[in-house]
């Protein structure tokens, strides 16, 4: 993996990722296929949005259908009719989401498959095996994901256990056949910036390709999660990526590149169309309000995606209401893209200089009404 920063405004960064599966541009929003799949959208909708990379996940996947059956078939990329870009996560936001069905030790999660009821064991070594076997671009190391609040003591005995899988993972990653992985570091540390610095500096310190930052939009207040969003791209290197986790809506994203973030992932754009939610430069939609029943408009003029081109906001709530599938697809397909459309409109700013108008002008017109939402 290849990262170069093509242009900065003031944080803000405009990049280019090269992997052997493709480019990636900078500022990026990844759509998330959790179980190797954005759900109701096929390969083909995920290159018509414009997207170069997609996420999925590793807990998951090795619960089914398992790592040695995707390898046997080629891969993820091939498993899946994907030849773009595929970042793996840890499978460590699981181990906070799940948390009724694990014990976590030292050695690694002790958990019950909410799938069946089976017994796995997930450790720092077996989640770099899992991803190397699914054979995706970028893969992280396992680590704890904190629930909020979370006192002092507890978060540093669980930053302590991350940073300890970060170094385990390192040297497995090193010592197998790896061929063109990328492995990204994850800073934890809660919603305390001491801790939070003194995880970016030890995460650094064990040393990777690029970094994300993990343990957020896990309920902390918004204007916490903006300032340590900024306190961490800080301290890590400024010649690698920076990955936020797990968010977010549309003014996050243009709040967080604003802080220097490069690359982004949330289940909002599929889940909430699945709910009847539709994003637009004049914020959320949501569809089931009656009075779109008789507005032949399109979810947004200027979209260019399918179902802006084809289709009235009256017919798509009439598919939604109706329980029909193919709202689901079209709903999803437009906030898919309309997310990429945002990352490219903030790269261009950033290559012309212009990113604090944008985002002004940006965070004037869209409504911040939509719903908070979980990760997958």
């Amino acid at each position: 993996m290849n990262f170069t920063i093509v242009a900065r405004d003031g944080a803000a960064r405009a990049g280019r990722l090269t992997t052997t599966h493709g480019v990636v541009d900078t500022p990026i929003f990844m759509p998330v296929g959790t179980h190797g799949t954005v759900k109701a959208l096929a390969p083909d909708d995920l290159a018509a949005a414009g997207a170069p990379i997609v996420l999925a996940n590793t807990y998951h996947l090795f619960l089914r259908p398992g790592p040695d059956v995707i390898r046997a078939l080629g891969g993820l990329h091939r498993f899946m009719g994907w030849d773009r870009v595929i970042l793996t996560d840890s499978g460590g936001f699981q181990v906070w989401s799940l948390a009724k069905l694990r014990k976590i030790t030292e050695a690694g999660v002790e958990f019950r498959s909410p799938v069946d009821g089976s017994t796995h064991f997930l450790s720092p070594e077996v989640a770099v095996a899992v991803q190397q076997a699914l054979g995706s671009d970028i893969i992280h190391p396992l680590d704890e994901c904190l629930a909020y609040p979370a006192t002092r003591e507890v978060t540093e005995r669980s930053l302590a256990l991350t940073l300890q899988w970060a170094a385990r993972s390192k040297a497995a990653h090193a010592g197998s056949a790896a061929g063109g992985q990328a492995l990204f570091g994850i800073v934890q540390g809660g919603t305390d910036e001491e801790l939070r610095r003194r995880a970016a500096a030890a995460t650094i310190e064990v040393g990777f390709d690029g970094y994300a930052i993990g343990g957020m939009a896990v309920g902390e207040p918004k204007e916490a999660m903006y300032d340590l969003t900024e306190l961490v791209t800080g301290a890590l290197p400024s010649d690698r990526p920076r990955y936020l986790m797990g968010v977010g809506k549309p003014d996050d994203l243009v709040r967080s590149v604003a802080r220097g973030v490069d690359m982004f992932d949330c289940v909002l754009p599929t889940r909430n169309a699945r709910n009847g939610q539709c994003f637009t430069a004049d914020g959320p939609l949501t569809l089931k309000q009656a009075r779109f029943a008789t507005d032949g408009a399109p979810l947004e003029a200027e979209c260019r995606c399918y179902a802006c081109r084809g289709f009235s906001r009256a017919y798509l709530r009439h598919l939604f209401m109706s329980g029909e599938l193919l709202a689901y697809r079209l709903l999803s397909l437009h906030n898919v893209t309309f997310f990429l459309w945002l990352m490219r409109e903030m790269r261009a700013a950033i290559l012309e200089g212009a990113f604090g108008p944008f985002q002004a002008r940006f965070l004037s017109r869209y409504a911040v009404s939509s719903p908070e939402v979980s990760r997958d």
